[in-house]
């Protein structure tokens, strides 16, 4: 569950980073301004289309950060890059001979975010 509280405190965060005023936030991501004061004020918590559209205008905010406050903002610093320049081209992947690669860490979960603001998780 995210936390209001904290979650209003990184939206305000983003907004400070970026020289915004809620009117201003509010239009770069497509929602009203009121929606922005309700959240701000702890009146309303945030939907996932909201979380969607401010990680969809903003490449350096990372979802994981946004929702637990975990990872770092701004994630790629001056940069500004998107999660399309992260993704490898496959095209010439299935020629390469696949290598196993050794780690301790393990995928505990996948999210996959639809643009209609559905989801579908996968757990290990």
């Amino acid at each position: 569950m995210v936390n209001s509280e904290a979650f209003t405190k990184r939206l305000q965060e983003i907004m400070d980073y970026h020289g915004e005023s809620a009117s201003s936030f509010a239009e770069k991501i497509g929602v009203q301004r009121s929606s922005i004061s309700h959240i701000l004020s702890g009146r309303n918590k945030p939907s996932l289309e909201f979380v969607l559209k401010i990680v969809s205008a903003y490449p350096d905010v990372e979802l994981y950060w946004l929702l637990n406050g975990k990872g770092s903002f701004p994630s790629f610093g001056d940069k500004k890059e998107s999660v399309q320049d992260l993704i490898p081209e496959t095209k010439n992947m299935s020629s390469e001979p696949k290598k196993e690669i050794q780690s301790q860490k393990s995928i505990e979960r996948i999210v996959i975010f639809y643009s209609d603001g559905t989801f579908k998780s996968f757990q290990n």
